[in-house]
């Protein structure tokens, strides 16, 4: 089974992953949404960590010491950043990391790749603000990206008719770059979230 769902707080995400196992979902990968196996109800915990590996051995002894210490990695890969472990040992911490400053850094390795993602767009978004693709005018009035000779001048079927056939070509004409735009505004805004995460740990440390 298939269900595509997006988290920011890791916490959140760890507490659904443990609803879903309760329920008879076993959690098996995290690639394009997440996969579940249905198998019987089981009460499992579920820590999340952020890392990527430039080394494939380092990811592996990575993942070795925390099997060493409790837990099996079941999701995520050298690249993927997110990786996913399962409790198999009862004695072991309910938590994969020692103390709250290491668990705080994940959400600071996470609010640093955000912004590092969106850091690529930026420029996509000048270029298209420099070679006139982003014309304020148009934007101001849409009317003038519809190419149809006399359009505005037509009537009733015969409008309609060109004036829907041509509105998808004058949105990817005249809009296409406000994707880019979404995409710079989501990251940034994702990277806000993880950092405020980020103090929130670290505040929760400090209290200790």
């Amino acid at each position: 089974m298939k269900v595509f769902k997006y988290f920011i707080d890791y916490s959140k995400e760890e507490k659904w992953l443990k609803d879903m196992a309760k329920k008879g979902y076993k959690f098996v990968n995290a690639t394009l949404g997440y996969e579940f196996l249905k198998t019987e109800p089981e009460d499992v915990i579920i820590r999340i960590d952020y890392r990527t590996f430039n080394k494939r051995k380092d990811f592996i002894d990575y993942c070795t010491l925390f099997e060493d210490s409790g837990w099996n990695h079941i999701a995520g890969t050298q690249w993927s950043g997110t990786q996913y472990f399962k409790r198999i040992n009862d004695y072991t911490d309910d938590d994969i990391f020692s103390d709250s400053a290491s668990k705080a850094g994940k959400y600071k390795r996470v609010s640093n790749m955000w912004l590092s993602t969106s850091v690529p767009f930026i420029p996509l978004l000048v270029m298209n603000f420099s070679n006139g693709t982003i014309d304020i005018n148009k934007i101001l009035n849409p009317k003038l990206l519809y190419l149809t000779p006399e359009l505005w001048e037509k009537k009733g079927t015969n409008f309609w008719f060109s004036f829907l056939f041509e509105t998808p070509f004058v949105i990817l004409r005249g809009f296409s770059w406000a994707f880019l735009l979404v995409i710079v505004i989501l990251y940034i805004i994702f990277a806000i979230k993880a950092k405020k995460l980020y103090t929130e740990a670290k505040r929760e440390n400090r209290s200790f």
